[in-house]
């Protein structure tokens, strides 16, 4: 079970990693003013609209603004959260883990519900935002285990009282 967890805590340190630089970097630029960011971002995000035909990231619809307001305020500190505590082996990382799955598992479903109900995204759409909401099932379900450092579980036992052994 061990040698799992540290697999998919390293799935995970990667996907955490991938949120950490790309949701300010590129996600911000749905919602904050496109003068705070560098040339070479507007393109890689210009790009990226155009090739994955991304209308959501063109167009800016309400409820894709707000998802990503939620992104910046609370699943982006949560993935640098998380990050640390991987790296410390923190025993809060299952409640943090969990939470950031949570969020991100509503999120990619209302996204993708609205790619898949509209009938405008291509299956190269899709296959882009399909492996965010399987990370957010991973982080779930990741939550829901054990956690992975060293310690000794008191629940079960009971005190030693004051009694010898006898022979």
């Amino acid at each position: 079970m061990g040698a799992l967890l540290k697999l998919i805590d390293a799935v995970l340190f990667v996907f955490f990693m991938v949120i950490a630089l790309a949701a300010p970097l590129i996600d911000a630029q749905t919602c904050l003013p496109l003068s705070l960011f560098p040339d070479l971002l507007l393109d890689l995000k210009n790009w990226y609209a155009r090739e994955y035909g991304d209308y959501l990231v063109a167009e800016k619809p309400d409820f894709f603004v707000g998802i990503v307001w939620l992104e910046l305020f609370f699943q982006w500190p949560l993935a640098l959260l998380n990050l640390y505590a991987i790296l410390a082996q923190k025993p809060w990382f299952n409640t943090t883990c969990l939470i950031y799955g949570a969020s991100c598992l509503t999120s990619m479903v209302t996204i993708l519900s609205e790619l898949i109900g509209s009938h405008k995204a291509s299956d190269k759409l899709l296959m882009m935002y399909f492996p965010f909401l399987g990370f957010g099932v991973l982080a779930i379900l990741r939550g829901l285990m054990p956690h992975s450092g060293r310690t000794t579980s008191t629940i079960g036992k009971r005190p030693q009282l004051g009694r010898k052994k006898r022979v």
